[in-house]
This record gives structure tokens, C-alpha cells and sequence, in this order.
């Protein structure tokens, strides 16, 4: 009967190790109207205090920013959709037209494209 038991017990221990878990972030690539270093620090810092996302980087060549986030807690429409209401376009998701206009003129998106 140990000898059952002891099997058993091992058996449960390492069957765990055989099971894929799923990821515990993702990561999303999405393209913004975004234009200088404010806006990507603004971006960067509002993204980092919305729910489920681990951290975000911008790269203001390409407009293009890279999300890592916990897909149990949010997933890219509800990225997006943060994005937007900070005063941005998320890919198809136009800026949020309170918020964009709240922006600084030199981030809005009729502003010329300039270097910090």
C-alpha cells in the first residue's frame, strides 16, 4: 500500500512538469499617431497603469508601439482602446477626439513631425 501511494505521489509531482502552461504575457505591435518624445513618454506612462498591461515601448521612428501584457487580464482591442483615450490612433482605432485635442499642440496630429 505505501508503495502505491509513494507512486502515486511522485507520479502527480512530475506530471505537472509535462503540461504546457500558457503564456503568462503576450505581446501586441500597434501603430500610433504618436510624434515626439512627449508623446512617447505619455504613452508609455499612461500604458503603464492600465490593467493587465507588464510594460510598453514606443519607437517613435516607425510609430510603432510594442506592448507586453497578461492576456487573463486584457487583451489588443482593450489596448487599443486605452491608446485612443489617451489621444492616440491605435492602428484602425482613431484617437479619442476629447482627449487628443486635450494633447499638447506639438503632439497633435496635424502637427509637423519634429525631433526633440
Amino acid at each position: 500500500m505505501k508503495n502505491i501511494l509513494f507512486i502515486l505521489f511522485f507520479a502527480t509531482i512530475f506530471s505537472g512538469f509535462t503540461k504546457e502552461d500558457p503564456p503568462k504575457t503576450a505581446e501586441v505591435k500597434l501603430k500610433t499617431s504618436a510624434i515626439c518624445g512627449m508623446c512617447k513618454k505619455r504613452i508609455e506612462r499612461d500604458l503603464g497603469v492600465t490593467k493587465g498591461i507588464v510594460g510598453s515601448n514606443l519607437n517613435l521612428d516607425d510609430k510603432v508601439v510594442t506592448v507586453i501584457y497578461n492576456p487573463k487580464k486584457t487583451n489588443p482591442k482593450k489596448i487599443k482602446n486605452a491608446i485612443s483615450k489617451i489621444g492616440y490612433d491605435a492602428d484602425e482605432v482613431i484617437a479619442d477626439q476629447k482627449a487628443h485635442d486635450a494633447l499638447p499642440g506639438c503632439c497633435q496630429k496635424s502637427a509637423a513631425p519634429h525631433k526633440d
